[in-house]
Protein backbone atom coordinates (compact mmCIF):
# COMPACT_ATOMS: atom_id res chain seq x y z
CA UNK A 1 0.00 0.00 0.00
CA UNK A 2 1.27 3.42 -0.91
CA UNK A 3 2.05 6.02 1.18
CA UNK A 4 -1.07 8.21 1.92
CA UNK A 5 -1.29 12.22 1.14
CA UNK A 6 -4.24 14.37 1.86
CA UNK A 7 -5.26 16.94 -0.46
CA UNK A 8 -6.98 20.01 0.32
CA UNK A 9 -7.97 22.42 -2.08
CA UNK A 10 -11.53 24.58 -3.29
CA UNK A 11 -9.83 24.76 -7.09
CA UNK A 12 -11.30 21.66 -8.20
CA UNK A 13 -8.90 21.27 -11.43
CA UNK A 14 -5.78 22.05 -9.14
CA UNK A 15 -6.98 19.19 -6.72
CA UNK A 16 -7.75 16.63 -9.91
CA UNK A 17 -4.17 17.76 -11.27
CA UNK A 18 -2.27 16.88 -7.63
CA UNK A 19 -4.11 13.59 -7.61
CA UNK A 20 -3.13 12.47 -10.84
CA UNK A 21 0.53 13.01 -10.55
CA UNK A 22 0.65 11.36 -7.07
CA UNK A 23 -1.40 8.43 -8.21
CA UNK A 24 0.95 8.01 -10.80
CA UNK A 25 3.99 7.71 -8.45
CA UNK A 26 1.76 5.45 -6.13
CA UNK A 27 0.70 7.28 -3.97
CA UNK A 28 -2.83 6.81 -2.24
CA UNK A 29 -4.67 10.38 -2.36
CA UNK A 30 -7.16 11.57 0.40
CA UNK A 31 -9.04 14.31 -1.39
CA UNK A 32 -10.98 16.93 -0.46
CA UNK A 33 -12.33 20.89 -2.05
CA UNK A 34 -12.80 22.33 1.71
CA UNK A 35 -11.45 22.29 5.57
CA UNK A 36 -13.96 21.00 7.17
CA UNK A 37 -14.39 17.42 5.67
CA UNK A 38 -10.86 17.03 5.70
CA UNK A 39 -10.02 17.52 9.07
CA UNK A 40 -12.97 14.86 9.71
CA UNK A 41 -11.10 12.85 8.46
CA UNK A 42 -7.65 13.30 9.39
CA UNK A 43 -9.18 13.61 13.45
CA UNK A 44 -11.79 10.59 12.81
CA UNK A 45 -11.07 8.14 10.51
CA UNK A 46 -7.41 7.81 8.76
CA UNK A 47 -4.11 9.76 9.58
CA UNK A 48 -1.95 10.79 6.04
CA UNK A 49 1.40 10.57 5.85
CA UNK A 50 1.58 13.67 4.18
CA UNK A 51 -0.68 17.07 3.29
CA UNK A 52 -1.10 19.26 0.87
CA UNK A 53 -3.32 22.27 1.90
CA UNK A 54 -4.34 25.10 0.04
CA UNK A 55 -4.07 28.83 1.88
CA UNK A 56 -7.24 30.06 0.54
CA UNK A 57 -10.18 27.58 1.52
CA UNK A 58 -14.05 28.46 1.75
CA UNK A 59 -14.59 27.18 5.27
CA UNK A 60 -11.60 27.82 7.04
CA UNK A 61 -8.23 29.05 6.53
CA UNK A 62 -5.40 26.93 5.58
CA UNK A 63 -3.55 28.23 8.07
CA UNK A 64 -6.16 27.08 10.39
CA UNK A 65 -6.45 23.90 9.21
CA UNK A 66 -2.59 23.37 9.72
CA UNK A 67 -2.95 24.84 12.98
CA UNK A 68 -5.42 22.26 14.41
CA UNK A 69 -4.15 19.66 12.49
CA UNK A 70 -0.50 20.21 14.87
CA UNK A 71 -1.85 19.58 17.50
CA UNK A 72 -2.11 15.99 17.51
CA UNK A 73 -0.05 15.03 14.13
CA UNK A 74 3.86 15.79 13.24
CA UNK A 75 3.24 14.30 9.63
CA UNK A 76 4.43 16.84 7.07
CA UNK A 77 2.47 19.32 6.10
CA UNK A 78 3.12 21.23 2.63
CA UNK A 79 1.03 24.76 1.80
CA UNK A 80 -0.09 25.49 -1.36
CA UNK A 81 -0.36 29.43 -1.78
CA UNK A 82 -1.10 31.92 -4.61
CA UNK A 83 0.44 34.68 -2.31
CA UNK A 84 3.61 35.54 -2.64
CA UNK A 85 4.09 37.72 0.32
CA UNK A 86 6.88 36.68 2.86
CA UNK A 87 4.64 36.91 5.47
CA UNK A 88 2.34 34.35 4.23
CA UNK A 89 5.06 32.02 3.92
CA UNK A 90 6.12 33.06 7.33
CA UNK A 91 2.34 32.70 8.69
CA UNK A 92 2.40 29.15 7.39
CA UNK A 93 5.59 27.95 8.74
CA UNK A 94 5.49 30.07 12.20
CA UNK A 95 1.42 27.34 12.94
CA UNK A 96 3.44 23.86 11.88
CA UNK A 97 3.48 23.81 8.12
CA UNK A 98 7.33 21.92 6.99
CA UNK A 99 7.28 23.52 3.31
CA UNK A 100 4.98 25.99 0.67
CA UNK A 101 4.96 26.04 -2.79
CA UNK A 102 3.73 28.96 -5.13
CA UNK A 103 0.61 28.81 -7.09
CA UNK A 104 1.31 28.71 -10.26
CA UNK A 105 3.51 25.79 -9.76
CA UNK A 106 5.24 23.31 -11.99
CA UNK A 107 3.75 19.65 -10.58
CA UNK A 108 7.50 18.08 -10.96
CA UNK A 109 8.59 19.85 -7.98
CA UNK A 110 5.98 19.65 -6.23
CA UNK A 111 6.30 15.67 -6.53
CA UNK A 112 10.11 16.08 -5.71
CA UNK A 113 9.05 18.24 -2.23
CA UNK A 114 6.43 15.68 -1.51
CA UNK A 115 9.37 13.00 -2.16
CA UNK A 116 12.23 15.13 0.16
CA UNK A 117 9.09 15.41 2.97
CA UNK A 118 8.59 11.86 3.31
CA UNK A 119 11.80 10.75 2.98
CA UNK A 120 12.53 13.12 5.80
CA UNK A 121 9.47 11.88 8.24
CA UNK A 122 10.25 8.28 7.42
CA UNK A 123 13.50 8.59 8.73
CA UNK A 124 12.20 9.81 12.07
CA UNK A 125 9.10 7.51 12.48
CA UNK A 126 10.51 4.41 13.45
CA UNK A 127 7.19 2.58 12.78
CA UNK A 128 7.05 3.35 9.31
CA UNK A 129 10.82 2.24 8.93
CA UNK A 130 11.57 -1.76 7.30
CA UNK A 131 13.60 -3.26 9.50
CA UNK A 132 16.58 -3.40 7.12
CA UNK A 133 16.36 0.84 7.11
CA UNK A 134 16.55 1.31 11.32
CA UNK A 135 19.24 4.15 12.17
CA UNK A 136 22.43 3.55 14.10
CA UNK A 137 22.30 4.96 17.84
CA UNK A 138 23.38 8.27 17.53
CA UNK A 139 22.94 10.32 20.46
CA UNK A 140 24.24 13.63 21.65
CA UNK A 141 23.97 15.07 25.25
CA UNK A 142 24.84 18.92 25.96
CA UNK A 143 23.94 19.64 29.67
CA UNK A 144 20.64 18.49 29.81
CA UNK A 145 19.53 18.82 25.92
CA UNK A 146 19.57 14.76 24.89
CA UNK A 147 19.22 13.74 20.85
CA UNK A 148 18.86 9.89 19.82
CA UNK A 149 18.77 10.52 16.54
CA UNK A 150 17.36 6.92 15.21
CA UNK A 151 14.28 7.23 17.64
CA UNK A 152 13.58 10.85 16.81
CA UNK A 153 13.57 12.05 20.34
CA UNK A 154 14.76 15.48 21.74
CA UNK A 155 14.36 16.10 25.86
CA UNK A 156 15.43 19.22 27.70
CA UNK A 157 15.93 19.15 31.09
CA UNK A 158 14.28 15.58 31.05
CA UNK A 159 10.82 17.10 29.47
CA UNK A 160 10.43 15.56 25.64
CA UNK A 161 10.21 18.40 22.87
CA UNK A 162 7.26 17.73 20.51
CA UNK A 163 9.70 18.49 17.33
CA UNK A 164 8.78 18.05 13.61
CA UNK A 165 10.92 16.42 11.71
CA UNK A 166 12.49 20.12 10.09
CA UNK A 167 12.51 21.17 13.64
CA UNK A 168 14.73 18.04 14.60
CA UNK A 169 16.86 18.26 11.70
CA UNK A 170 18.23 21.69 12.40
CA UNK A 171 18.23 21.07 15.85
CA UNK A 172 20.75 17.86 15.00
CA UNK A 173 22.56 20.03 12.65
CA UNK A 174 23.59 22.07 14.88
CA UNK A 175 24.72 20.25 17.57
CA UNK A 176 26.79 18.09 15.04
CA UNK A 177 28.55 21.51 14.33
CA UNK A 178 29.10 22.04 17.57
CA UNK A 179 31.65 24.70 18.47
CA UNK A 180 31.68 26.19 14.64
CA UNK A 181 29.60 29.63 13.20
CA UNK A 182 27.02 28.24 10.48
CA UNK A 183 25.46 30.60 8.56
CA UNK A 184 21.67 30.92 7.57
CA UNK A 185 22.59 29.82 4.20
CA UNK A 186 24.28 26.43 4.60
CA UNK A 187 21.92 25.82 7.23
CA UNK A 188 19.54 26.17 4.79
CA UNK A 189 20.94 24.04 2.17
CA UNK A 190 21.99 21.10 4.44
CA UNK A 191 17.96 20.94 5.18
CA UNK A 192 16.03 21.89 2.72
CA UNK A 193 18.27 20.91 -0.27
CA UNK A 194 17.61 23.93 -1.85
CA UNK A 195 19.88 26.80 -3.15
CA UNK A 196 19.65 29.92 -0.57
CA UNK A 197 18.19 33.39 -1.54
CA UNK A 198 19.24 36.41 0.41
CA UNK A 199 16.31 37.49 2.57
CA UNK A 200 14.97 33.77 2.74
CA UNK A 201 13.40 33.95 6.14
CA UNK A 202 12.49 30.33 6.24
CA UNK A 203 14.93 29.63 8.69
CA UNK A 204 14.77 32.09 11.02
CA UNK A 205 10.86 30.93 11.43
CA UNK A 206 11.77 27.65 12.29
CA UNK A 207 14.14 28.92 14.21
CA UNK A 208 11.79 31.17 15.91
CA UNK A 209 9.35 27.95 16.48
CA UNK A 210 12.06 25.95 17.91
CA UNK A 211 13.18 28.13 20.82
CA UNK A 212 9.66 28.79 21.65
CA UNK A 213 9.17 25.02 22.44
CA UNK A 214 12.44 24.97 24.14
CA UNK A 215 10.78 27.97 26.43
CA UNK A 216 13.46 30.14 25.23
CA UNK A 217 13.42 33.42 26.99
CA UNK A 218 13.68 36.15 24.07
CA UNK A 219 15.87 38.92 25.84
CA UNK A 220 18.29 36.20 27.58
CA UNK A 221 18.00 32.94 26.09
CA UNK A 222 20.35 30.36 27.69
CA UNK A 223 20.60 27.64 24.58
CA UNK A 224 19.53 29.79 21.34
CA UNK A 225 21.14 32.96 20.79
CA UNK A 226 21.04 35.30 17.72
CA UNK A 227 23.07 38.08 16.37
CA UNK A 228 23.78 39.72 12.59
CA UNK A 229 26.63 39.19 10.86
CA UNK A 230 27.87 40.10 7.88
CA UNK A 231 25.91 41.35 4.95
CA UNK A 232 23.12 40.62 7.76
CA UNK A 233 23.13 37.30 7.93
CA UNK A 234 22.00 35.31 10.90
CA UNK A 235 25.11 33.05 11.75
CA UNK A 236 24.34 30.17 14.33
CA UNK A 237 27.03 28.21 16.25
CA UNK A 238 26.99 25.74 18.97
CA UNK A 239 28.98 27.03 22.08
CA UNK A 240 31.42 24.06 22.92
CA UNK A 241 30.74 23.70 26.75
CA UNK A 242 26.47 23.77 27.44
CA UNK A 243 24.88 26.13 25.02
CA UNK A 244 23.74 26.12 21.68
CA UNK A 245 23.92 29.75 20.16
CA UNK A 246 23.53 31.54 16.77
CA UNK A 247 26.11 34.81 17.14
CA UNK A 248 27.77 36.69 14.36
Amino acid sequence: MGKKVLVVDDEKEIADLVEVYLKNDGYEVLKFYNATDALHCVMEEQEPDLALLDVMLPDMSGFTLCQKIRKKYLFPIIMLTAKVEDMDKITGLTLGADDYITKPFNPLELMARVKTQLRRYTRYNPGSMEPEETLPADEIDIRGLQICKNKHKCTLNGVELNLTPIEFDILWYLCEHQGKVVSSEELFEAIWKEKYLDNNNTVMTHIARLREKMQEPARKPKYVKTGRGIHDRIRWYIAEIEKIVFFT
